[in-house]
């Protein structure tokens, strides 16, 4: 018979082991879910995260999250931004004008980033794609270009006929730097064969990140919670996260560079009219035990960010102790999640200002880091935020004037 007593000295020998900076096993993950008081931890959390990234810094990102397209196939339950074929009231295939207006506006508020992804669009070709990146390099060479999630690159291989190899080399020879963690949800194909069956699978998945490592491209590894499935299935996902890590690093010398969860969103979306609709999401506790357990299992991933746009400024700040070591970005524009719900649908962008105000309220130094965490600028004290009042006035001028790039319909 197992007491209160003895599953608190597991706990606390587990936990004194990443105190230690030692690995913990899948079933000892699972244990501390199930079982770890939540501040315990957050308290080892944060012990992990001074091992990977120490200090008192906390780095963000300029960058604007774009939207090439909305016309999907894909019908994920759990999405109201796409369009299918055909719907010419809502889908859209973004012009290289409208594209560059977004690019220029992030340009004047210090973006060094733009994250740009889509739907999977039968009607664009995959030279679409290759032209796209070679112009936005050509002609914004400044601009970091994060762009197209595994799913799309598998997308991009089955209209091609190429392999992920191929279309990656390609895409990357013009321009593309790095590929977003965007579809990973719950990489357990029980939940995704639920929720999002015509989309890639988990297989895939990683194994399109792996050619990525393998090509030297940036890459992050997203999660989002709250799908109806069981903690077995954030570790397996956690798990499995983590062994293809190892692999990378150990072949590659590359793999991802952080990790970001948040809870899914379901307004206006299928899930949302679910008979199981009130089971779908997560608590802003959840996410905190959830951000804890990440960090602490996953050893090999040096950052892992908190979620301000799905989770709020405040939990953001939170997360700061559970084992974040960033902050996310400043978003600029959000359509995905924006359109199931999230804060992001009321105001889409946090300025620098008050990303500093977020770090330092929560007893941090903010720092302005690129897409490869490498860190720009640290602002050390209050007044270092000075600087940062034009590009403040910069946005208050483009919102009052109506200037921010508007999408266009499909004719």
């Amino acid at each position: 018979m197992t007491t209160g007593a003895s599953i608190q000295a597991q706990i606390d020998q587990i936990l004194a082991r990443v105190h230690d900076g030692g690995r913990i096993s899948y079933d000892e993950g699972l244990f501390l879910y199930r079982h770890a008081d939540l501040l315990d931890l957050g308290e080892a959390a944060n012990a992990r995260r001074q091992q990977l990234v120490p200090g008192d810094r906390v780095t963000y990102l300029i960058d604007r999250n774009i939207n090439y397209t909305n016309v999907c196939v894909t019908d994920c339950q759990f999405c109201n931004f796409y369009a299918l074929p055909g719907d010419t009231k809502k889908g859209y295939v973004n012009s290289k004008h409208v594209l560059g207006q977004k690019i220029e506006e992030a340009l004047k508020l210090g973006a060094t980033r733009i994250l740009m992804q889509g739907g999977h669009n039968p009607d664009l070709p995959f030279d679409y794609y290759l032209d796209l990146v070679d112009w936005i390099h050509r002609t914004y060479p400044a601009i970091e270009i994060n762009a197209f999630s595994p799913s799309e690159i598998q997308y991009m291989g089955e209209i091609s006929g190429l392999s992920w190899r191929e279309v990656l080399s390609q895409l990357k020879a013009v321009g593309l730097q790095g590929l977003p963690g965007g579809g990973g949800e719950i990489l357990d194909d029980e939940i995704r064969r639920r929720v999002s069956p015509k989309k890639i699978m988990t297989d895939d998945w990683f194994g399109v990140m792996k050619v990525a490592h393998e090509l030297g491209l940036i890459t992050t590894a997203t999660m989002v919670i709250g799908f109806r499935e069981e903690l077995r299935h954030r570790m397996n996902h956690l798990q499995r996260l983590r062994d293809e890590q190892d692999d990378s690093l150990n072949r590659f010398g590359n793999g991802f560079n952080a990790f970001i969860s948040w809870s899914v969103q379901i307004e206006n979306t299928p899930l949302a009219r679910s008979r199981f609709a009130s089971e779908y999401g997560a608590t802003s506790t959840e996410y905190l035990r959830h951000t804890a357990i990440a960090r602490i299992f996953l050893d090999n991933l040096p950052h892992i960010s908190a979620s301000w746009p799905t989770q709020g400024a405040k939990v953001g700040q939170m997360a700061l102790h559970f084992g974040c070591d960033d902050f996310g970005s400043t978003m600029i524009e959000e359509n995905v999640v924006s359109s199931a719900g999230a804060i992001t649908k009321v105001s889409p962008v946090m300025l620098p200002r008050e990303i500093h105000r977020q770090i330092r309220e929560a007893g941090f130094i903010p720092a302005q880091r690129n897409t490869n965490y490498d860190v720009l600028k640290v602002f050390e004290k209050p007044e270092d935020d000075e600087e940062l009042k034009t590009i403040e006035a910069i946005s208050a001028a483009a919102a009052k004037q109506g200037n921010w790039a508007e999408l266009t319909l499909i004719e």
